[in-house]
């Protein structure tokens, strides 16, 4: 393959289509001068915001909550910035491309989790929680096992996504920038150690918004030029894309990329609860000062993902319109026998080929700049999640019982944070060449297994003990790592085994059962004496859940 082998992770196996990364050779691209004198003014300007946001940083609450002072609109907007990725732009509108009305289908996948977020977890995580989710999951259980066990799914899910970004980072410079792979990684982790280094959440949450807002405006001006093409019309723009597509009127049918329904039902529940389990989102409630600026951001957010898929939706069939008989906007589109959709499609750069179509050099290189910040601010907020997980979760609340300062513990996210920084540099390069696809649905899948089912019963049952929780969130991490393991995407595709032990590619709909059942049944055979005070202290939970009062120091009981 000339211009990308795998691209950006399509996650067939695994249900999800799209990943947060490209993977195999890309043929490298001539110097985009353009496009990277725009990363340099984005990097310029973010690296200012750090520089100011480090000077306001003066708490543990500061770095890691930006003082609360995030309004639910910015939260929102940087809420959905977490989710428009780099993947979810060049992905979704490249499925379009080449399916059509299945792409809009996947899009809305992730929106349907937004719901649950708004009317079950928002709220309730503002008032119990300080700083992680694991305040909120361990609030009335033993802090220690309870601690370790959330900790494990932040680590777990923030080292997957990390590793599936980093190689997207590498290999989308590689691929518009034309510099080095290496390069491009090291980049990545340097700006990212310095965005959490320094600037901590509220560096982190203005780079988000930043991006968020050139990624709409680049979205939104390719969508009003192909509806503009289109004399705004959608009959008008389905129909030429109708006329000059390879499958004709199929691109108008739904079901043709999920056919088995199990797989279809599990990832669906994937990303339905995944969303509510993501540690760098979750993390994100705590920004606001209050749970109506929660439940604030998520209407916003949630406003916002929407209007960026329909925009995804429209880019996609744009570039049916521009493209397929426009091959002068290629350089060798018909070598080794491809036709000009399977080169595109295949490459997922249907966007980036449209918006040279529609706004020329400059355009490209603006949108090539904005592909790259998108990862950029994603790995920014996945670092900062993971690196609060093993400070303020582990070294804070574990090791050192409550009793360790804010000098301490400050000083161990940021010795975390560095360690991030390196180690995410070498696993890029390490996994350059392998498909890392299953790594994204792996995260989902163990945010929904294991997160969602102990944060969610930790606030509406009061049955749950600690050793329920406990027991309960490890099966359903450690069920969601080895059926995937076991399952078509590692054990055939990247182990190279004739047939799957498990033959469904994403496992949500047994791990997250398997999650409840475990959670459950522990909790209702045990009677020790710490069982008893879980159970006496849900009332003092709940009425603190749904107050706010005192939860200011909710986590420090």
């Amino acid at each position: 393959m000339r211009k990308l082998s795998a691209a950006l992770l399509l996650l067939t196996a695994s249900g999800i289509t799209w990943a947060d990364a490209l993977t195999g050779d890309v043929e490298r691209q001539p110097l985009n001068i353009t496009a990277i004198v725009m990363f340099f003014i984005f990097v310029a300007a973010t690296l200012y915001i750090t520089y100011w946001a480090a000077k306001q940083n003066k708490s543990t609450k500061d770095f890691y909550t930006a003082g609360g002072g995030i309004s639910g609109f910015q939260n929102g907007l940087a809420i959905a910035g977490d989710y428009m990725s780099a993947a979810s732009f060049l992905g979704i509108s490249a499925m379009v491309y080449t399916t059509g009305y299945d792409g809009l289908i996947y899009s809305t996948g992730f929106l349907v989790g937004w719901p649950i977020v708004l009317f079950l977890i928002a709220e309730r995580l503002r008032n119990l929680g300080k700083f992680t989710f694991s305040d909120v999951a361990s609030y009335r259980f033993e802090q220690k096992p309870v601690r370790v066990f959330a900790a494990s799914g932040t680590l777990l899910v923030v080292a997957f996504y990390l590793i599936a970004q980093m190689v997207g980072a590498g290999k989308l410079i590689e691929l518009l920038f034309g510099l080095n792979y290496l390069a491009a990684v090291i980049i990545v982790g340097v700006l990212m150690v310095l965005y959490v280094l320094f600037g901590g959440m509220l560096a982190t949450t203005w780079v988000q918004i930043i991006k968020a807002i050139m990624l709409l405006s680049g979205a939104t001006f390719m969508a009003f030029m192909v509806m503009k093409a289109a004399n705004f019309s959608p009959e008008i723009m389905f129909k030429k894309a109708v006329d000059v597509h390879e499958k004709g009127n199929a691109i108008m049918s739904p079901g043709g990329l999920v056919s088995n329904p199990i797989d279809a039902l599990s990832l669906g529940l994937a990303l339905m609860f995944g969303t509510a389990g993501l540690p760098h989102i979750l993390m994100r409630f705590f920004t606001v000062k209050d749970a109506k600026q929660a439940r604030k951001s998520v209407f916003v957010a949630t406003g916002f993902i929407g209007y960026f898929y329909i925009l995804t939706f429209i880019i996609g069939f744009g570039a049916i319109m521009f493209l397929t008989n426009n091959p002068e906007f290629f350089h060798e589109v018909t070598k080794d026998g491809k036709s000009v959709m399977e080169l595109i499609g295949g490459s997922n750069m249907a966007a980036v080929h449209l918006a040279e179509a529609v706004g020329g050099n400059l355009f490209l290189g603006f949108i090539s700049a904005v592909a790259f910040a998108t990862i950029l601010a994603v790995v920014a907020g996945l670092t900062l999640s993971g690196a609060s997980a093993v400070s303020h979760d582990l070294y804070a609340s574990v090791f050192k019982k409550g009793k360790a300062t804010q000098r301490q513990e400050m000083l161990v996210s940021r010795l975390t944070t560095l360690a991030l920084g390196v180690l995410a540099i070498i696993l890029g390069v390490a996994f350059e060449n392998q498909n890392v696809a299953f790594m994204v649905g792996l995260a989902f899948a163990l945010a929904a297994s294991g997160n969602f089912p102990i944060l969610f019963l930790s606030m509406f049952w009061r049955g749950l003990t600690t050793r329920g929780a406990v027991w309960g969130g490890f099966a359903g991490l450690g069920g969601a790592a080895l059926l995937i393991l076991l399952g078509p995407t590692v054990w055939v595709k990247v182990l190279h085994n004739k047939e799957a032990i498990f033959p469904y590619g994403n496992p949500a709909l047994f791990t997250i059962p398997l999650a409840f059942i475990v959670a459950f049944v522990v909790s209702k055979l045990d009677n020790s004496e710490r069982a008893k005070i879980d159970r006496a202290a849900f009332d003092a939970q709940y009425v603190r859940s749904m107050t706010g009062i005192g939860a200011a120091e909710a986590s420090d009981h």
